[in-house]
């Protein structure tokens, strides 16, 4: 087959934060995963897990959303600020019913986000909050000179705001979040919009609206037509089910079918539409091509693992994962004009997670070294790819059978990552990029095993990433072979 890379046509550049992660007070995302507590014996700073954050440090993780979700329209933040003995308990209505004391709240992860060297992503409480609430605990993190809300910020050990830029107003409006019509949500959403300020003329917040499910583009347009003047980017949330058509009975993240296998790759590739979709309803309402798609919750969901707490969406994670994360990171490259944020959901414990703990150790996934090999990525310059790809077919599923994207680095160098859908079947590729000479440097690593590989804690090492062996240059092409059921990341020097 053929893959083309053309330097001559771009759609501007990658922003890194297309590589956003997302963790929430879900099972054991932050609790066990995330934070420990200071008196822990599990090595920590301030709290926080030193081996997690050093893992998730490696993968430029450029922001973070928090603390939901869900959990965040029914979350008030003064429950979580102030002495740790004197914070609120509550129950987790949304996630498996169980007790927290509210030892993780607005310091704790804003410390989170310094010592991950990533800006935060406050997603804020519409559902069962209030604009007063809400519009406090901005001015809570970045008022910067005397204020009610900064004194008592003040009072609680901080001095200096932390010029917070990035706020959710509301999560899942049509769902968890209040279950609104789009017309009642956009009304709402500009009143909390108008009291989101800015306190500092250097320092102006991004708020993004809370956007459909799915292709729900009914939600997209009337909330960009009724209120997107009033905010700088909407949501889009989209995951990856095995069985669409069962939500219930989703289908599992081990020991799945073949005919499994090919339906979550399939699904995955529908992003791709509905970025399209929902960004062609945005630009109806916004000539000026302004406001931003958010893709904050993507990702694969499974049933849970046999055992474990239902309300804690626990999942293994495998080849398959890492394929539906390198295919996702691909769209989102290549729509990096409409695009300005994603999080995949989610970051330990939960979901298509990054990291999994299990008391003191730690197992990293094979989506985590996707994103470790996709992150030369961030704030390139993204480059038109096409691969002539021939179609997979697996009962009703069609999926090609390489997906890829590129882009070029200030120094020249070019980055073309490759997923191979087949499981069973190498291919070999010639890669035609214009002025590459037949002396240039080429790299490569790659992510391969059948569909079922995946990381335990007896045996945290069976997928791991390895030197991708037989690259062959010559003058404006290059040939390599990607292995079956793989991700690869090739690096091209041009110099």
């Amino acid at each position: 087959m053929v893959i083309v890379i053309n330097p001559n046509r771009s759609k501007g550049t990658i922003s890194p934060n297309l590589y956003g992660h997302f963790s929430e007070h879900l099972g054991r995302c932050i609790y066990g995963g995330l934070w420990v507590g200071e008196d822990s014996p599990i090595p920590n700073e301030r709290g926080l897990r030193k081996d997690v954050v050093s893992a998730l440090r490696e993968i430029h993780i450029p922001v973070l959303r928090w603390p939901g979700g869900c959990f965040a329209d029914t979350y008030h933040w003064m429950d979580g600020v102030g002495p740790v003995s004197q914070r609120k308990t509550i129950v987790n209505t949304n996630w498996g019913g169980v007790t927290e004391d509210n030892r993780f709240g607005t310091h704790e992860f804003l410390e989170l986000c310094r010592q991950l060297d990533c800006q935060p992503y406050i997603s804020g409480n519409v559902g069962s909050g209030t604009v007063y609430e809400f519009s406090n605990w901005v001015e809570y993190c970045n008022m910067p000179g005397k204020s009610p809300m900064a004194d008592l910020r003040r009072a609680n050990g901080r001095e200096e705001p932390w010029n917070v830029k990035y706020w959710g107003i509301g999560n899942e409006a049509w769902g968890c979040g209040g279950l609104m019509r789009p017309e009642f949500y956009s009304d709402l959403c500009r009143q909390y919009a108008t009291y989101l300020r800015n306190y500092s003329e250097d320092h102006h917040i991004y708020k993004i609206a809370s956007g459909a499910n799915v292709d729900d583009y009914n939600w997209t347009e009337t909330v960009a037509e009724r209120a997107g003047f009033a905010v700088d980017a909407l949501s889009l949330h989209y995951y990856t089910l095995p069985h669409p058509e069962t939500w219930h009975h989703k289908g599992p993240a081990l020991g799945f079918t073949r005919e499994e296998y090919y339906s979550v790759l399939f699904q995955t590739l529908r992003m791709d539409e509905l970025i399209a979709e929902h960004t062609r309803r945005l630009r109806k309402h916004d000539k000026k091509h302004r406001l931003g798609l958010v893709v904050d919750e993507w990702g694969t969901w499974y049933d849970v693992e046999p055992g474990t707490n239902p309300g804690f969406l626990y999942q293994q994670n495998t080849m398959r994962d890492a394929l539906v994360a390198g295919i996702n990171l691909n769209i989102f490259n290549n729509h990096a004009d409409s695009v300005v944020m994603a999080n995949i959901a989610q970051t330990v414990n939960v979901l298509q997670a990054m990291v999994l703990t299990e008391g003191p150790a730690m197992v990293l996934t094979p989506s985590y070294h996707v994103f470790k090999m996709y992150r030369e990525h961030q704030g390139a310059r993204q480059l038109e790819t096409y691969a002539a790809a021939s179609m997979l077919t697996c009962g009703e599923c069609q999926v090609p059978n390489v997906h890829v994207s590129a882009s070029e680095a200030e120094d020249g160098t070019v980055l073309l990552t490759a997923v191979n859908l087949s499981e069973e079947r190498a291919e070999s590729a010639e890669v035609i990029l214009p002025g590459l000479r037949a002396d240039a440097q080429l790299e490569g690593t790659v992510l391969a095993g059948d569909p079922w590989a995946h990381n335990t804690f007896a045996a945290p090492e069976t997928v791991q990433p390895k030197r991708l062996e037989g690259l062959q240059a010559g003058d404006g092409r290059f040939t390599v072979t990607l292995p079956a059921c793989s991700v690869s990341a090739i690096r091209i020097g041009r110099d």
